[in-house]
């Protein structure tokens, strides 16, 4: 699945999204609406963690996404 399909499907992923990253509130995911830079952003502030490190999970999470 690319970034596209999953925009497109954003409805549909939330739920996996939540599943990724427990600490992701709804307003988290309402408010990146399928915008992959959006989402990386509450990752890291949400985990504290590096941008690389959560583009890298963003990307392995795509990944599983079929």
């Amino acid at each position: 699945m690319n970034w596209d399909q999953v925009a497109g499907n954003w409805t549909q992923l939330k739920g996996k999204l939540r599943e990724q990253w427990g600490n992701l509130t709804d307003d988290d995911v309402e408010r990146a609406k399928g915008n992959r830079e959006q989402l990386v952003g509450s990752i890291q502030e949400k985990y504290g963690m590096a941008r690389e490190e959560a583009e890298r999970q963003v990307s392995e999470w795509l990944n599983t996404m079929h």
